[in-house]
């Protein structure tokens, strides 16, 4: 039967991609490639979510972006503790059962959702 397996990629645009490269790379520890992206190992014990919001959500704000990034993370508190060096800090943060959040924004002016599954979801 024909379906979609799964998230393929998430493509953008920019107004200077090479700043938006270096900020993933520096603030989130992103391997960038060569020819400029990113390639992830899918782990063993995630998911990718794909939802439409209302057009008139909060929940991306303070991004003006019709679109936010989520990106499932193995150590939020090592990742939040490696962008506070580079001078970037949190927006907010939240635990629930799901797992930890926190959002940052990233230079090109999009929400970042980060996300540390739960035990229940591992």
């Amino acid at each position: 039967m024909a379906k979609v397996l799964g998230l393929g990629g998430f493509f953008f645009k920019t107004e200077d991609p090479k700043a938006v490269r270096d900020w993933y790379a520096r603030v989130l520890g992103f391997k960038v490639h060569d020819w400029g992206g990113v390639i992830f190992e899918q782990p063993k014990a995630s998911q990718a979510t794909w939802s439409p919001f209302a057009a008139d959500t909060q929940y991306f704000a303070p991004s003006s972006a019709p679109f936010m990034i989520n990106f499932v993370v193995e150590d939020i508190d090592g990742l939040l503790a490696k962008a506070a060096d580079e001078g970037v800090e949190p927006i907010g943060r939240q635990d629930e059962d799901m797992g930890r959040f926190a959002w940052l924004i990233d230079p090109a002016g999009v929400k970042i959702e980060l996300w540390e599954p739960g035990k229940a979801e591992v």
